[in-house]
């Protein structure tokens, strides 16, 4: 069983320095990693902050470090995320997001925006485009990465490579690529 650091045993102790620490190293990777998932209604921020409510609820079960922290709470926003989606299709309310086009642009059309890196991460099956985004975009490791999306370090690496391998597939399809 790994043992909790000194930070996750504080934060079980309610140290409100502890708590600050998990935040500013966790808060905006997650908020990132939310922004590019669809939650129906509910925004990444009111998501990412129901996480922090339940990870501060039921830190008393949690071992490990500040490390496994992030893909404790990076498997609960997937939860809250993927409740919200199901209640915005219950109600039949799903937004649309924006639409991909057939020929996705390449960075030159949106100025660095960072839009054309959405698109074409949009069109990636959920489970690549959520492992690339962690793996890439948020620079977890494979464990962290697996602990987030609840499934083995081996289908992490399986889908980094089939999503990169789509990606630059994607990309030489570009112009000025």
């Amino acid at each position: 069983m790994t043992t909790d650091d000194d930070v996750v045993a504080a934060a079980k102790r309610g140290d409100p320095d502890a708590w600050r620490e998990l935040y500013r190293a966790h808060a905006s990777r997650l908020l990132l990693w939310l922004r590019g998932r669809r939650s129906g209604e509910e925004s990444a921020e009111d998501i990412a902050s129901s996480a922090w409510l339940v990870a501060a609820e039921k830190i008393a079960a949690f071992h490990g470090t500040s490390d496994d922290f992030a893909g404790w709470l990076f498997g609960i926003a997937r939860k809250l995320s993927a409740n919200a989606q199901r209640r915005a299709v219950r109600r039949d309310q799903v937004p649309l997001g924006p639409a991909v086009a057939h020929s996705t642009p390449g960075p030159e059309s949106d100025a660095g925006s960072g839009d054309w890196a959405r698109r074409l991460l949009a069109t990636l099956p959920e489970r690549e485009r959520d492992v690339v985004t962690c793996r890439e975009v948020l620079d977890m490791d494979v464990t962290t990465t697996a602990a987030a999306l609840e499934i083995s370090a081996v289908a992490v690496r399986v889908a980094h490579h089939r999503a990169l391998k789509r990606l630059r597939t994607r990309t030489e399809l570009l112009p000025g690529m």
